[in-house]
């Protein structure tokens, strides 16, 4: 596997695992190659010594030294990918959902989905905590 630095035009850096530099430019062709944070499709590939995933390799390679915000990035796609995961998608149907298990209505669960600005306020008046995430593009559809 070759693994390659990539940055997309709002200069999100990230890795790409491909079969090869050949593979992964058939790939950014048919526009499967997409920036996790912002899912931009037009991707560039960044200058980086080569690197080669071998299964079995005898030696862990080095880490090489990260920007402060890839670090910070990596870590926010973490977090977000585990809300998404140990919540249930109400989607537009969040206030009202928030409002049946607050009140009992409802089971008690973790929720997520999607409430205009009003909506979350009359919430956070009735005492409902609710807090908004930004998800990136990318993470929106189903995980993988």
């Amino acid at each position: 596997m070759k693994v390659l630095d990539l940055q997309c035009p709002d200069g999100h850096r990230f890795e790409g695992w491909f079969a090869s530099v050949d593979d992964y430019e058939s790939q950014l062709s048919r526009k499967l190659v997409e920036c996790p944070m912002c899912g931009a499709t037009h991707v560039s590939r960044l200058p980086s010594a080569p690197r080669l995933n071998l299964s079995g390799a005898s030696e862990t390679p080095r880490a090489s030294p990260r920007d402060p915000a890839e670090h910070w990035q990596a870590h926010a796609m973490r977090v977000i990918r585990e809300v998404l995961d140990k919540t249930e998608n109400v989607g537009d149907r969040f206030a009202e959902e928030a409002r049946r298990i607050h009140y009992k209505e409802a089971p008690s669960r973790n929720i997520r989905g999607v409430a205009s600005a009003e909506d979350a306020q009359a919430l956070v008046e009735e005492g409902i905590d609710v807090m908004p995430l930004p998800v990136p593009a990318a993470l929106k559809g189903p995980l993988q």
